[in-house]
């Protein structure tokens, strides 16, 4: 997941200013690659949605471990930790390096119709047997460390729009990713409710953005190729909104400037 458009401003839910920790965990989605803000090594970027997330909140207190390439055992290991009693939030987006999401953009971009949907048939069949039990002890690690946190699991979007485009895919390349990321979505929100946090499903605000959009919030195939399928600005402030969405109960309105 011009193709980084300029920002407006924007009207978002902001609370009032909050003293506990937010910590932000999770993979390049989360550390907001795409965006041509990114920094080296993990790629985290300002135009992220927890940075932004963290300006809109008033947050005194943040973390943002997440990484570029990290699968949920990595999350585990070097990003929970920074998790306390202290913390307040926790948004995680995870699970797309776990299925082997890069070599699968890579073969559909690269291969035939019957290669990609060989490698979206392999990434499927990881999403059925292995990611249920990771996200498992994930939200189980994060409940550990951070009882008193409101965790929340941010999806991914689907990549494509079903038109053509330059940049694109054929049509049988764009419905099998496409279908790859609904089952992904599936089993990242039965994760959530199954450890009582909160699945937020990005593909409604992103329907109309992907790859092929009048308004792309996906970068087709680009360079450099890490920005390749990533969220652009746009995206990170869809992400953001829909964050906002789930956390409505908790806000008040006020213009905010990404």
């Amino acid at each position: 997941m011009g193709i980084a458009t300029a920002l407006v401003l924007s009207m978002v839910l902001v609370p009032a200013p909050v003293a506990s920790d937010y910590v932000a965990l999770g993979d390049s989605y989360a550390a907001g690659v795409g965006t041509g803000g990114t920094g080296a090594g993990c790629g985290r970027s300002p135009f992220s949605y927890p940075d932004m997330y963290r300006d809109a909140h008033g947050y005194t207190s943040f973390q943002f471990p997440a990484c570029a390439g990290a699968t949920i055992p990595e999350v585990l290991d070097r990003q929970v930790p920074v998790l306390s009693t202290e913390t307040g939030l926790v948004t995680i987006t995870v699970g797309g390096n776990d299925i082997g999401f890069a070599d699968v953009m890579t073969t559909c971009s690269l291969g035939s119709d019957r290669s990609c949907a060989k490698a979206v048939d392999e990434a499927e069949e990881l999403m059925r047997t292995e990611l249920p039990g990771r996200y498992a002890k994930l939200f189980a690690a994060v409940s550990d460390r951070a009882p008193g946190a409101k965790v929340v699991l941010l999806g991914y979007p689907r990549p494509f729009e079903e038109q053509a485009c330059p940049g694109g895919l054929t049509a049988a390349k764009r419905t099998a990713v496409n279908e790859g990321a609904d089952l992904l979505a599936d089993v990242m929100s039965a994760a959530a409710t199954a450890a009582s946090a909160t699945f937020v499903d990005v593909r409604t605000p992103f329907l109309g953005h992907g790859v092929c959009g009048d308004e792309p919030w996906v970068n087709p195939l680009t360079t450099p190729t890490a920005d390749s399928y990533h969220p652009n600005k746009s995206g990170q402030v869809g992400y953001l909104r829909a964050l906002e969405a789930a956390l409505e109960p908790l806000a008040t309105t006020q213009p905010v400037a990404p």
